[in-house]
């Protein structure tokens, strides 16, 4: 069994991983079908300021499937085992069915830019 992670606002990946609702969770079987869905509060902040990666990592998740995220949230997760597939956007089931099919393919691009409204105050991206 795996488990993969999903940024979540409305049902939806929310565009950026530190900013989200709560993180959708499922556990996948060996024959990639989904067997459980539960969720993990968001802790609200930048992912790189935050311990999200240690919490998803002692809950087993091993890949996050996200619409965008910094640097410095991506070392956190990388360092923590978890895999991370960044440029997914849509339904979090739609996405998660998209992975486990094989079709969804990390984007490379991360958050790479300071907000000057003062909306993101994470200095690390």
């Amino acid at each position: 069994m795996k488990k993969i992670a999903l940024p979540t606002r409305n049902g939806l990946i929310d565009d950026h991983f530190g900013h989200c609702e709560f993180y959708t969770i499922f556990t996948v079987d060996e024959e990639n079908r989904i067997v459980r869905t539960q969720v993990l509060p968001s802790p609200q902040g930048c992912g790189c300021k935050s311990d999200i990666a240690s919490k998803l990592q002692a809950d087993g998740v091993t890949v996050m499937l996200a619409g965008n995220m910094g640097a410095g949230a991506l070392a956190k997760l990388s360092a923590c085992g978890i895999e991370v597939i960044r440029g997914c956007h849509g339904s979090v089931m739609e996405v998660a069915e998209a992975y486990l099919a094989g079709k969804i393919q990390d984007s490379g691009v991360g958050c790479d830019h300071h907000h000057e409204d003062g909306e993101h105050q994470c200095p690390n991206h």
